[in-house]
């Protein structure tokens, strides 16, 4: 009788959602076999994204008990039926974008949002309403975005893989499959900056420092960084370890400004060092708007604006600041379903433009290598998103520093410390 090789369950540990806001609890799973056009992926590393917070609050589809996390990098274990172009070994990322390579849409210029494989927020099962994880009792465990990396392993549509040079670090490769490929992506593919152009980002966490990034690398002669800047001197460190180059503030400089200053002063030189040539902090302007500050700044608004925190008001500020007859607003902030954006119409009718931009309008198998690639060839510098790396038995401690805005982005390693 022949040895029966097919891929049987697996027994692993996974940080488990049982309920809205509480801590995750560490717990061992059961993650079955790959069904047909499926893959089972060993996850070497993820990261913590504000989406991942977003439905741990329940602010949208509120189902528990759930594995949560979307952002990650993988070994390929095994493949079900009907796979092709994968084997076990190969190196991942799953994303939460399926690119089938055959529908219209696919084959579109002008969507990333594939027909075959749509983008699914809930109900927190797959496409065929059931799971592939199962708790010690046996009971099932809904996932998240049909990927749930917060397990030492986890079963993705073959549609919703990628394959990547091993060669890339895992937490570059990491970062691209959500934030940093959303960032760059909206610059590059969506927004499509040209050369000399000005640009207003608003909210400078890993996305928008992502944008940063993908417009410096289109060119952008003027990038303004807007954010509230909070306290976060000890992502200010963090940054300072990776070897990115601060400008010299004095220790009489030190005494003569406030604390407060001083992280300014750091933080400032720290998004500059992504590129970002100007800021502004919109508590700190007086009577005057934001709005008014960047278009003063910009002799008429900037080419392109980016929204990169969800909130409908700053939409509208983005939208404005850019300049009359040809401006353009790409938004990528995740809002709640019944926010709504208030627009001027006449500015509308004068050629300005807002878009949406989901994963920046990357397709998921034809653009991550592209990005890798320029990681590798340093047209990129995404190292110094990482602020923490933590194993995943610290994932509780993960979500307090990005809540306490203390991160931008922090790695979770399956194996460290284990």
């Amino acid at each position: 009788m022949a040895e029966d090789r097919s891929p049987k369950p697996i027994h692993c540990k996974a940080a488990v959602c049982r309920a809205a806001g509480e801590p995750l609890t560490i717990e061992e799973i059961v993650v079955d076999p790959p069904k047909a056009y499926e893959i089972r992926i060993r996850v070497v590393c993820t990261s913590l994204c504000h989406t991942d917070i977003t439905f741990w609050k329940a602010k949208v589809a509120p189902v528990f008990p759930r594995i949560l996390g979307h952002e990650a990098y993988g070994v390929v274990e095994s493949v079900g039926e009907h796979v092709e172009g994968f084997a076990a070994g190969d190196t991942v990322v799953p994303t939460f974008l399926g690119q089938c390579e055959r529908c219209a849409s696919c084959a579109s210029e002008h969507s990333n949002v594939c027909d075959a494989v749509p983008f699914v927020i809930g109900p927190g099962m797959r496409r065929d309403g059931t799971t592939r994880f199962r708790d010690a009792r046996g009971s099932p465990l809904h996932d998240l975005l049909a990927v749930s990396s917060f397990s030492e392993y986890t079963v993705v549509d073959v549609n919703q893989v990628v394959k990547v040079d091993p060669a890339v670090p895992p937490k570059l490769a990491c970062l691209l499959s959500c934030g940093a490929g959303t960032g760059v992506g909206a610059a590059w593919r969506s927004a499509k900056v040209e050369p000399g152009s000005t640009v207003a980002i608003f909210g400078l966490g890993s996305v928008g420092l992502a944008v940063v990034q993908g417009a410096k690398m289109c060119g952008a002669s003027k990038i303004i960084g807007v954010d509230l800047n909070p306290d976060k001197e000890e992502v200010g460190k963090s940054i300072e370890k990776k070897d990115i180059v601060f400008h010299s503030v004095t220790e009489q400089s030190r005494a003569a400004h406030s604390t407060m200053h001083y992280i300014e002063c750091q933080l400032l030189a720290a998004w500059r060092s992504f590129g970002v040539t100007d800021f502004v902090n919109p508590s700190q302007l007086d009577k005057r708007s934001v709005v008014e500050v960047i278009v003063e700044m910009t002799g008429g608004g900037v080419d392109y604006s980016f929204e990169c925190i969800g909130v409908p008001s700053v939409m509208t500020d983005a939208f404005r600041c850019t300049k009359m007859g040809k401006g353009k607003t790409i938004v990528l902030g995740l809002g709640r379903d019944s926010d709504e954006v208030c627009l001027p119409s006449l500015e509308l009718l004068f050629g300005r433009c807002v878009m949406g931009s989901l994963f920046g309008g990357l397709k998921p198998k034809t653009h991550i290598p592209v990005l890798a690639k320029k990681c590798m060839d340093n047209e990129l510098q995404l190292d110094a998103l990482v602020t923490h790396e933590l194993g995943l038995q610290d994932i509780n401690k993960a979500f307090d520093l990005l809540l306490q805005g203390k991160s931008l982005r922090c790695i979770l390693w399956m194996d460290k410390d284990k």
